[in-house]
């Protein structure tokens, strides 16, 4: 059946059909040459814009409230973020590599269509997340009309009680909705200016910030002084609870990172600048959230972690011009900096993983306002009006990806030994190594739902549910037992069930290239003229890394 020319994704896939037009469209081939336009100071920038956000500012306080003295919940924040770019690093290799997303990276551990269900899965949480995100972003704009228009803050109210929301922050919530919907327009490897302004402009307005305080408080304030009160095995739980609300936090990005790293110029770009930044941002920004929520106790008498709350804070009770001209800069670099995190963390990720369920009327600029328009239509105000229960449901989230991250991880880097026959992971025939069963490698579901089942105890108890402290304390390590188990059981199950199109890591670095059979071997210097340019450039990223 043929439809109008504008309703496809573009021209490549007018004329697919059958499986392969499940599988192929601009957005979801390999990134040619000419796109690949991040090089290692735009993954610099990209994480240092990414790191400050009013997520990561608070996380650090929720440590603290669990018992941990401050200096002991940023070193959680240290291990945790140091753990997450690891990770990071790894699944951005893939992409880096190959250049290609994460929906085709997950083809070849899931199978060409048993990769949909984790595709799936990320694409709604990142629509819910950007929903949220888009609130909070929402709330910077509040506070920045506020600083101009002091009057706004008496704004009469509209909205029912039930509603969950009232008409001020929802109006700030659609002019931040409304001005994101300009930034999902750009194409992936232009948006890289978006995260360079970003990584300027914000960590200045943090450091103004965190000087802003100290200076109104007179020091660090009494957080920093206090002790933890833990000791014995709660203390060690404490500890290890922390470390996984970073995981938990960041674990979203760990498997969407091929979406970006597909466009750097070449593999060795994304592992230092991933490895250092993430580690680096994450931590500072945390340092500076406790700080100022220590010496916000000072100034009001209570510790006001969210910086909006404190910013608010500084508007209630002091509407100077200087101090309306400083809450409208710090209120707006926090608003491009939720707005960075949004295109980055959900836009990108759910219009990539929409892509690759309808590829032939989807691409990533139509799917990202998908997403937005998800994002609207759950109205995420009521989802955080009870944000106890939703940031659980939210950081069990990692309970699911953690054996996502462990079959890709083992099926990349220990079965396949970093080798993809990358033309079969576009083509639909049953005898493509990725087409398995009926398109589905059973052995990876296998390990996923391993993976899962072993911290369903768990979750069970975050929810809710009486469970024992064995049980309960097993959860604070979610995602190292769900990415083991499934990591283990997919390699066991290779073991006994193999896989086509395997590589061999040869000591003189010769790698796999061949793209119609499982495992040829063809060194550098054996190169004919007859490869491709293409050809040539992807062996030459492969050995360089």
């Amino acid at each position: 059946m043929k439809f109008p020319a504008w309703l496809y994704a573009d021209h490549l896939v007018q004329h697919l059909s059958g499986r392969e037009a499940l599988l192929k469209n601009e957005d979801l081939k390999p990134v040619e040459q000419e796109r690949r336009l991040w090089g290692p100071w735009n993954f610099v920038a990209f994480w240092l814009a990414d790191s400050i956000n009013i997520n990561t500012w608070m996380i650090i306080s929720s440590i603290v409230m669990t018992g941990l003295s401050w200096w002991e919940a940023w070193l959680c924040t240290w291990i945790g973020y140091s753990i997450t770019a690891i990770f990071v690093c790894l699944s951005g290799h893939i992409g880096a590599t190959y250049h290609i997303s994460f929906p085709v990276v997950s083809r070849s551990s899931f199978g060409l269509f048993g990769s949909l269900w984790p595709v799936l899965n990320r694409s709604f949480m990142a629509c819910v997340w950007y929903g949220v995100q888009a609130w909070l972003g929402g709330q910077c704009i509040v506070l920045m009309i506020r600083s101009i228009y002091p009057s706004y803050e008496a704004l009469p109210n509209t909205f029912s009680i039930s509603s969950g929301t009232n008409t001020k922050d929802f109006i700030g919530f659609i002019i931040f909705w409304s001005l994101s919907l300009i930034a999902i327009w750009f194409p992936v490897q232009k948006i890289r200016i978006l995260f360079t302004v970003k990584s300027i402009v914000v960590p200045i307005a943090a450091l103004i910030f965190f000087v802003w305080t100290l200076v109104k408080a007179k020091g660090l304030g009494p957080v920093v002084h206090q002790p933890g009160i833990l000791h014995g095995s709660p203390h060690f739980w404490a500890w290890m609870g922390g470390i996984m609300s970073c995981i938990s936090n960041f674990v979203t990005l760990m498997v969407n990172n091929p979406d970006y790293t597909r466009f750097a110029t070449r593999p060795s770009d994304v592992l230092w600048p991933q490895l250092l930044t993430i580690s680096l941002g994450f931590g500072i920004t945390c340092f500076v959230g406790i700080i100022v929520g220590s010496s916000s106790k000072v100034i009001f008498g209570e510790a006001l972690w969210n910086p909006l709350d404190l910013l608010s804070k500084f508007l209630d009770t002091n509407s100077s011009a200087g101090t309306r001209t400083g809450v409208f800069f710090i209120a707006f670099a926090f608003a491009l900096a939720q707005l960075g995190v949004n295109i980055a963390a959900n836009s990108v990720s759910a219009g990539s993983d929409l892509t690759a369920l309808l590829p032939k009327f989807l691409n990533i600029r139509r799917s990202g306002y998908i997403c937005a328009l998800v994002g609207l239509a759950i109205c995420p105000w009521k989802l955080l009006s009870n944000s106890s229960t939703f940031t659980t449901y939210l950081s069990a989230y990692s309970t699911f990806l953690s054996s996502v991250v462990g079959v890709i991880i083992a099926d990349y880097y220990v079965v396949r030994k970093g080798y993809l026959a990358i033309e079969d992971l576009y083509s639909g025939s049953k005898d493509g190594a990725y087409y398995f069963t009926l398109g589905v490698n059973w052995r990876a579901y296998v390990a996923y739902f391993v993976g899962i089942l072993i911290n369903m105890g768990g979750f069970a108890g975050a929810i809710g549910a009486r469970v024992s402290n064995a049980v309960h304390n097993m959860y604070h390590l979610n995602f190292y037992l769900g990415f083991v188990l499934s990591f283990f059981v997919y390699y066991g199950l290779c073991k006994l069930c193999p896989v086509p199109a395997c590589g061999k890591a040869e000591h003189n670095k010769s790698i796999d290239h061949d793209m119609t059979s499982d495992c040829v071997i063809v060194k550098k210097n054996e190169l004919t003229n007859n490869q491709t340019v293409v050809e040539k450039d992807m062996i030459d990223d492969i050995l360089y890394f």
